[in-house]
């Protein structure tokens, strides 16, 4: 097993990783929008084989404060590789390298110069008016992460 430290990856693989095609199952919504805003979990297999989950943080008390997260599981690893994490409002951001402070509702995004310099993989982030919600945030997820969702069943 590889421990989380030495797995790292570059640009180039974080967006071979995110243009991977990954089929959602005909649940897959109802797995991570799920009732009394709890947690949600939902691991996919994309079409080269990588594994990756998605992770919806809804927090009830603060309805703003959430996270949706797309990690990929690195093979023979114990650890998750975060991809994105689109953050809702909660206190800010500051971008290390750049020295500048996001607000209100931001993306995160791995980098490899943030891997570089020891920060978590996803240190940096990127404020947005793509989304004002959890759920918003899981639509640019998917979106963003070539997700494709399965094809309506029809019943006779």
């Amino acid at each position: 097993m590889v421990n989380a430290q030495e797995v790292r990856y570059s640009d180039e693989e974080i967006e071979e990783f995110m243009q991977e095609r990954k089929v959602l199952p005909a649940d897959w919504y109802s797995r991570l929008i799920r009732p009394n805003k709890e947690k949600g979990e939902l691991t996919v297999i994309g079409d080269k084989g990588n594994e990756f989950r998605i992770i919806v943080r809804p927090d009830d008390a603060m309805p703003l404060d959430f996270s949706v997260i797309l990690v990929v599981i690195p093979p023979r690893s114990n650890q998750d590789f975060k991809l994105r994490r689109y953050n809702g409002r909660h206190g800010g951001h500051r971008n290390r390298i750049e020295k500048e402070r996001i607000e209100g509702f931001h993306i995160h995004y791995a980098t490899e110069r943030y891997q570089r310099r020891g920060s978590k993989e996803e240190a940096y982030a990127v404020q947005t008016e793509r989304y004002n919600n959890y759920e918003g945030a899981l639509r640019c997820l998917i979106e963003d992460a070539n997700f494709v969702e399965p094809p309506q069943q029809v019943f006779f």
